[in-house]
C-alpha cells in the first residue's frame, strides 16, 4: 500500500506535472524560452517597481519640503494676524500705549505674519498678492490706531474698528481669505500623498511580474536538474531570493510611508483647523501649532530612511536582470551554445 502510494504521489506531484508539460520541449530550446521570458519578465518588474518607489518618494519629499510648510506657515500667518489685533486692543484698553516696549507684542506678531506669508511665496502656487496687500493694510491700520492717534480716541477708534473690519470681514478680509487659502492648501497636501489609480496599477504589475518571475526561476532550477543533472545554480538561487526580497520589501517600505503620510495629513489637519478655532487666546493656539508642527517634522524625519530603500530597489531590480542572464546564458553556452 506505501509503494502505491508512493507511485501515485510521484505520478500525481507537482514536479511530475511539470515535467509532462515540459516534454514536447528540447532541453536547449526550453533554457532559451527560460532565458527570454526572465528577461522580459525581469524588465517589466524592475520597471515598474522603479517608477512606483520613485513615485511615492516624490510625495514624501513634496508633502516635506513644499506642502506640509506652506500649510504650517498659513495656520502660523493666521494666528499671528489675530494675536496681533488682540494685542493692539489691549494696548488700548489697558492704557498703554506710549510706554516704553508696550507694543512689541503686536508688532512682532506682524512681523511674523508678513515673514510668513514671504516663506509661503515659494512653496505655493497660490496667488498670494491680496493676502500680502490686506496684511500690509491692516499693518498700518493698527500702527495708527497704537501710534499716531494715541492722543485723539475718535480717530484712534476708527483706525482699529478699520483694522477690525480688514481683518475680519466676511469673505474678504484677511482672516478668511487665509481660511481659503489652507483649505486650498490642505487639498493640494492631500492630493500629493494620495495613492492614484495609476500608482496602485504598478505596484500590482511590479508585484505580479515579480510572483511570474519567481515561478519561471523555480521552473528553469527544476529543468536544469532534471534535464541536465546540474546542481543547484547559484545565480538563479541568488536572483530567487532577491526576488522574493523585491517582492517584499519596497511594498512594505510604501505602505510604512503611506500610514506615516497620511498621519502627517490628519496633523496638518489639526494644524488648520486649530487656526480658526483660535477664539480668545490666539497664543495658547499659537503654542499648540508649534507642537503639533515639531511633531510633523519629527514624523518627516523618521520617514527619510525611504531613500535608503529606494536606492536599494533600483540596486536590486538591475540585479534582477543581470543575475538569470547569467546564469542561463553562461549553462547555455557551456552545453549548447559552443557545440553549434
Amino acid at each position: 500500500m506505501t509503494t502505491e502510494r508512493a507511485a501515485s504521489w510521484r505520478r500525481l506531484s507537482p514536479a511530475a506535472f511539470w515535467r509532462r508539460r515540459l516534454r514536447p520541449w528540447r532541453t536547449r530550446r526550453l533554457l532559451e524560452v527560460h532565458l527570454l521570458v526572465l528577461f522580459l519578465l525581469t524588465a517589466v518588474a524592475s520597471t515598474a517597481l522603479f517608477l512606483s518607489c520613485r513615485q511615492a518618494q516624490h510625495g514624501a519629499e513634496a508633502l516635506a519640503s513644499r506642502e506640509a510648510p506652506a500649510v504650517q506657515g498659513l495656520a502660523a500667518t493666521r494666528l499671528a494676524a489675530l494675536r496681533a489685533n488682540q494685542e493692539a486692543h489691549a494696548l488700548v484698553e489697558m492704557d498703554l500705549i506710549g510706554v516704553a516696549g508696550s507694543g512689541e507684542t503686536y508688532r512682532s506678531q506682524l512681523s511674523a505674519a508678513d515673514q510668513g506669508l514671504s516663506r509661503i511665496a515659494d512653496r505655493t502656487d497660490q496667488d498670494l498678492g491680496t493676502v500680502k496687500g490686506l496684511l500690509a493694510t491692516y499693518s498700518d491700520s493698527l500702527s495708527l490706531g497704537t501710534s499716531r492717534y494715541r492722543d485723539q480716541p475718535l480717530m484712534q477708534e476708527q483706525k482699529l474698528v478699520e483694522a477690525d473690519s480688514l481683518l475680519t470681514r466676511e469673505g474678504v478680509g484677511l482672516a478668511p481669505r487665509l481660511k481659503a487659502l489652507q483649505q486650498v492648501q490642505m487639498k493640494h497636501a492631500e492630493a500629493t500623498v494620495t495613492m492614484g489609480r495609476w500608482q496602485r496599477g504598478g505596484w500590482w504589475l511590479a508585484e505580479l511580474s515579480l510572483a511570474l518571475v519567481a515561478l519561471t526561476l523555480l521552473s528553469a532550477l527544476f529543468v536544469l536538474r532534471d534535464r541536465c543533472g546540474r546542481d543547484w545554480n547559484p545565480y538563479l538561487l541568488a536572483a530567487f531570493v532577491l526576488t522574493v526580497l523585491l517582492a517584499v520589501v519596497p511594498l512594505m517600505a510604501t505602505s510604512s510611508t503611506q500610514d506615516d503620510l497620511d498621519g502627517v495629513i490628519g496633523d496638518l489637519w489639526q494644524i488648520t483647523k486649530t487656526s480658526w478655532r483660535s477664539g480668545p487666546e490666539p497664543a495658547e493656539a499659537q503654542q499648540s501649532v508649534t507642537e503639533v508642527s515639531e511633531g510633523v517634522r519629527q514624523k518627516m524625519a523618521d520617514g527619510a530612511w525611504t531613500d535608503r530603500v529606494y536606492r536599494g530597489a533600483l540596486v536590486g531590480s538591475l540585479l534582477a536582470i543581470v543575475l538569470p542572464a547569467l546564469g542561463l546564458g553562461l549553462r547555455l553556452d557551456n552545453d549548447y551554445w559552443r557545440r553549434r
